[in-house]
This record gives C-alpha cells, structure tokens and sequence, in this order.
C-alpha cells in the first residue's frame, strides 16, 4: 500500500504539518505499507500558464517538479493533502501545484482514497475545506474523511480530541484502502459530475484534448471508443 501526504503549507512545523506528521505516524504503525510525506515547498513548481497544452499533449511542457508529483499521486493508493487558510482559501503554494496537477480534466485521483486537512483561525477555514473537497471529489476520488482544525497562529498544540481524529482517520484510510471500500453516494455524484459535464465537454473538444482522452483509457475510466 502507498499513501502520499502532502503538506501545502510553507511551514514545514505549522499546525497543518503537525497534523500531517502525527496522520504519517498512525500509518507507518500498520503492516506493509509505504508512506511518502513532501513539503510542497521543497519543490520547484512554477505557474501554470494557462496555454492549455497538456490538454492535448497529455503532459506540461514545463520541466519542474509538479509533474513528478502527479506520477508519484497517480501510481498511489492514497492521498493525504493539507493546508492552511489564507484569505479563505488554499495555500498559495498547493494552489499552484493544483493548477498544474492534472487534477480535475484529467481525474488523477479516480478510483484513490483521500483525506483532506484544513488548518485555519478563523471561519474561513470551513471554506477552504470545501474547496479542498470539492477538488478531491472532481478528480475522481473517494473520500475517506476530513479535518478542520481551528487554532490560534502560532499556537500548534494538538487537543486530545484532534489527535483521535487524526488516529481515526488514518486507521480509515487504510481499512478503506485494504477492502476496496465503496462509497455508493460518493461514486453516484461523481458519476453526474463527469457523464453530463466533464466527459460531454471534452468531447466538444475535440482532437485538443486528446491527451485528457488517453489518460481516461490508461486509468480505466473509459473504453476505447469515445
């Protein structure tokens, strides 16, 4: 079993990255099973230039780290992706890396386990959770659960009750994981998502999305005639 955690924070000890850390501890208690942990500010990832090529091509002509991420997420079982609260939003730095990930058009997380954890102050950070679902649940995956923690800046003591959350959730994914758990609801709502708006789309598109088409046929998604 491989689980990826990401921590979209520039704190490499903030309040997201304790959570981050405390999760990858819980996981490496169980038996055979892989954990990569990154710091998305460990990477070189540059701005997605909205040309649209990958579209096609099925890869960024830009040469960073963003498309190595999306492999290492691709070839994974699990997904664990944090971050912060600015401005009610992601992190600057994971929405960067989201814009180039090959997330949504090209469902990189279809048929993969997910949680997502959200750090904030204030209420702003319920939005940020659901704009972190809203991507993880457009991109094909299936939601295992989801932390919000409130805490004060700087403050990144973990309760007693965040830290069941935590062991909770990890124990969750990796059950979810090791029985192919279905979720009948979740797979229901995406299927609406993708059959009556993305596919229908890209369709329209035409031979410039020929590179979404082939990655749909590679993760099984699609048969061959589209």
């Amino acid at each position: 079993m491989n689980i990826i955690i990401i921590n979209g924070s520039p704190r490499k000890n903030g309040a997201t990255a304790k959570i981050l850390y405390k999760m990858k501890e819980r996981l490496l208690q169980k038996e055979n099973i892989k954990v990569e942990f990154i710091h998305i500010t460990d990477l070189e990832i540059n701005s997605c230039t909205g040309c649209c090529s990958c579209y096609k091509t099925g890869y960024c002509y830009i040469e960073d780290d963003a498309e190595k991420l999306s492999k290492k997420i691709l070839f994974a079982d699990g997904l664990v992706i944090g971050s912060p609260t600015y401005a009610s939003n992601l992190s600057g730095l994971l929405k960067q890396f989201i814009d180039r990930g090959h997330f949504v058009m090209e469902q990189l997380l279809y048929n993969k386990y997910t949680i997502s954890v959200v750090t904030g102050e204030n209420y702003g950070s319920r939005d940020t959770s659901k704009i972190l679902t809203k991507l993880l649940k457009y991109s094909g995956g299936k939601i295992s659960g989801k932390i919000v923690y409130n805490v004060p800046f700087n403050s990144n003591l973990l309760n007693a009750k965040i830290e069941r959350k935590i062991n909770y959730l990890a124990d969750k994914i990796f059950a979810d994981i090791s029985k192919k758990k279905e979720y009948k609801i979740q797979l229901f709502l995406h299927n609406i998502i993708f059959y009556f708006g993305i596919k229908p789309f890209v369709k329209k598109k035409g031979e410039k999305y020929n590179g979404v088409v082939k990655r749909w046929r590679e993760y099984h998604i699609i048969e061959n005639k589209f």
